[in-house]
Order: C-alpha cells, then structure tokens, then sequence
C-alpha cells in the first residue's frame, strides 16, 4: 500500500510541477492569446480590454491558481483560436493519437520479441547479422522521414492508402483502422530496431549465467531454455526501456501526425503553440504528461510481477 500512495503522491507532484513549467513559459515567450486572437493591426486600447476581460492583466499567481482550479475540476476554458470549449476539442483529437499510441506499442512487442529471440539464439549467424544490419538503419531515421517514405512506397508507388486522406473513426472504423497502421509503422519501426537490440544483448547476458549451464545438463533443450527461463528473466530491464520507448511514442507522434494528416493532440498542439492558445497547450501537455506518468506506473506494476525481489526491497 506505501508503494501506490508513494506513486501516487509522485504523479500529483509531477503534474503540478508539469503545469506550473507550462503557465510559467507562457509568460515569458512574446505574445499572448489577445494579440493572436486580434491580430498584430490591433489597437493598444482594444487589446487592453480584450485582455481585461479575458483576465490576462491579473497577477501571474492568480492566474495559476485560477487554471490550476479549473484543471482540477476539468476545465480547461474556452480555445481562443477555435472558440469551443478545450475539453471537446480533447474529446475529439486523443483517440486518434491514442490509436495511433496503441498501434505502435503492438508493433513493437510483436516485431521485436520474435526478432530479439531469433538473433540471439543465432548469434553471429547470417540472419543474426542481416537482422542488426536493418536495426541499426532504421534506428539512424527519424519517424518523420520514415513516414514520408512509407507514404511514398504503400501511398503513391503501391497505391496501398491515399496519403492525406483520412478517416474518421465514427464514419468507418475498418477504413481508420487500415489508414493507421502505415503512421504507426513510422513511429514504431526505429523503436523495435532498439527494442530488438536490447533484448537480443539482455539474453545474451542471461545465456552466459550458471542456471543455464544448470538446465542444460539436465538434458532440457535450447528452446525450453530459451522460452521458459532465460526469457523471463531478460524481459525485466527490457520492460523498463519499452516504458520508455512508449512515452518516446507518444511524443513521436507530434510530427508523425503532421506527415499523415492526422487529427490528432500533435497537430492541435502545434497549431496552439503558433497561435498562443494557452487553454489548448496546458491541457494537452497535462493529458500527455498524465498518459506518460500512468504509463510508467502500469511499468513499475509489470516489473514487479516479473521481477518478485522488488516486491520483497
């Protein structure tokens, strides 16, 4: 019970610390939401009584405290460059990036399990060494570039998908669902060349234990070694560094999103930062920040489960 009241009290800390970082930056870049919602043609006078009524000329801590009260409550106002509430417009952009979040972390494990297995068990082999050779690759792109490839190669070369032309969920699930995978696969092909690289060196190391010395003199073979011991046993810093690559996913996706015309948090991020949509901005960096601690909570919860001697520290 002390480890979840600990989490706990960590995952309010960070998300305080999260929104103040936020509202402080606001305040120091140039601009703000009443100069991007008038123009730069604006007169002083008409910006001074735009922004006393949206409450800008107040000091900066009651600001905070009148934000920090409304993020509590779940809302977030009202979006300065779309004119509807903040929690709708989340309501209609997360599940995009929540799929496209899903998706990606499905590729990695189901990629990079089988991949790590095979090299490691053929070390040095031709497939062991064809099989780096395209990790160390793909990890060298940046998701970006892939998914410009991708969508050059399956979109316009195969004809596979219309590049650009997406759909929503609520109109065809089959047809969102199919449009996803080719930005998934940008986000999570760098990631399962690492992830595949990790786990073939973390199996390797546990190869060279005594245990499996042990296991093999009593006459078991190389793959019930392999699957029933040596796995479970590799898999426990690998689940950190995945915790890791999908938090990494996550923030991805940003640009990703922008390659395939993806309705997602990234793009409305990007397009409230340029337009000082301070609302907007605070609430998706909190709901990501959220995501990512929760993330790394459902880790900790794995690496116990796998790992007893952290339940018995």
């Amino acid at each position: 019970m002390k480890f979840y009241i600990k989490k706990l009290i960590t995952l309010i800390i960070t998300l305080v610390f999260v929104s103040f970082i936020t509202f402080f930056a606001f305040q120091v870049i140039p601009g703000d939401s009443a100069i991007a919602k008038l123009g730069i043609d604006a007169t002083e006078e008409q910006l001074q009584n735009l922004r006393e009524s949206m409450g800008l000329n107040d000091p900066m801590f009651v600001r905070y405290g009148r934000f920090l009260k409304g993020a509590v409550t779940g809302d977030f106002g009202t979006s300065t460059q779309y004119n509807v509430s903040v929690t709708s417009l989340l309501s209609d952009r997360l599940p995009v990036t929540a799929w496209l979040a899903a998706l990606s972390v499905l590729f990695m494990v189901v990629i990079s399990l089988p991949l790590g297995l095979i090299c490691a068990r053929r070390e040095d082999g031709l497939i062991d060494r064809f099989i780096t050779f395209l990790s160390q690759t793909f990890m060298a792109v940046p998701p970006f570039f892939l998914g410009i490839l991708i969508s050059l190669l399956f979109g316009i070369i195969l004809k596979w998908f219309v590049p650009g032309r997406f759909v929503p969920i609520s109109q065809d699930f089959g047809a969102f669902l199919s449009y996803m995978v080719f930005p998934a696969l940008a986000v999570s092909i760098p990631k399962v060349a690492m992830l595949t690289k990790f786990l073939k060196t973390s199996l390797l190391r546990e190869l060279s234990y005594d245990y499996v010395r042990t296991a093999r003199s009593k006459g078991l073979k190389k793959k019930q070694i392999m699957t029933k011991h040596v796995l479970k046993n590799a898999l426990i810093p690998v689940i950190t560094f995945l915790g890791m690559m999908i938090a990494d996913a996550l923030a991805g996706s940003i640009i990703v999103e922008q390659v395939f015309n993806l309705p997602g948090m990234g793009r409305m991020l990007v397009s409230a930062i340029s337009n000082r949509d301070f609302a907007v901005v605070s609430a998706a960096v909190l709901y990501i920040a959220g995501i990512v601690i929760i993330i790394n909570f459902v880790v900790d919860m794995t690496y116990q489960k796998v790992d007893p001697r952290v339940r018995i520290s």
